[in-house]
């Protein structure tokens, strides 16, 4: 399973990347609002971090206004992805980017059908958000399961990008689910690789050397 990191903050981007975890990026308009920064500024840092795919979200909700800010997205490096809400107008542009071979991002899914809806246009990526669902007491890690049979009861290409993952369990259960990609804000990815048997043992381990009297060096 692919990891991106969900956000737009280039320290914790950067780090990352240098450690080998990173295969993208995904922001929205919240987590670019956070930075404080120019968006298609902070684009292009991460485009010149990253070479893995980095989605940038179009604002408009209407389909041409979808088409001319995807036009404008995609120019700003090779590897943008262009965002668009899972929408009658987000599908309609979907279709229109896929034919003009940029790829897309199809955000906010939150059902089966939707992500149905959103391969037969050419989608990317599909991006169901797990979290928002176990807010309100359903399933998130089901869909992803849903996800899964559909797509590959009829071969579909678009890769499943689970989105708005709130735990390392979250991390568990979707590559159990089959999920392509799961995208991840930095926090929980440095708790993947926390454990108290891992500390514990550490501890040990540096006690019993320490009480060698050795030196490696």
């Amino acid at each position: 399973m692919q990891f991106f990191v969900d956000t737009a903050e280039i320290e914790d981007i950067k780090k990352l990347n240098d450690m080998g975890l990173l295969d993208g990026v995904t922001t929205n308009p919240s987590l670019i609002a956070k930075s404080g920064r120019q968006f298609k500024e902070v684009i292009k840092e991460i485009c010149a971090i990253v070479p893995g795919p980095v989605s940038a979200e179009v604002a408009s909700t209407e389909y041409d206004g979808m088409i001319a800010e995807g036009h404008v997205l995609a120019k700003l490096a090779d590897n943008v992805v262009v965002k668009v809400p899972l929408t009658v107008d987000g599908l309609r542009a979907t279709k229109t980017f896929s034919k003009e071979g940029i790829k897309t991002n199809v955000t906010l899914c939150f059902s089966p059908n939707q992500a149905l809806l959103a391969a037969k246009v050419g989608a990317t990526y599909i991006s169901p958000f797990l979290g928002r669902l176990d807010d309100i007491n359903l399933d998130g890690v089901e869909l992803i399961e849903q996800i899964r049979q559909i797509y590959d009861n009829y071969n579909f290409t678009t890769q499943i990008l689970s989105a708005s993952i709130r735990s390392a369990n979250h991390v568990t259960q979707v590559a159990l689910a089959g999920s392509d990609v799961a995208t991840i804000p930095p926090s929980v990815i440095y708790k993947l690789a926390d454990h108290p048997l891992t500390k514990s043992g550490l501890e040990q381990f540096v006690k019993d050397w320490k009480g060698t009297g050795q030196s490696i060096l």
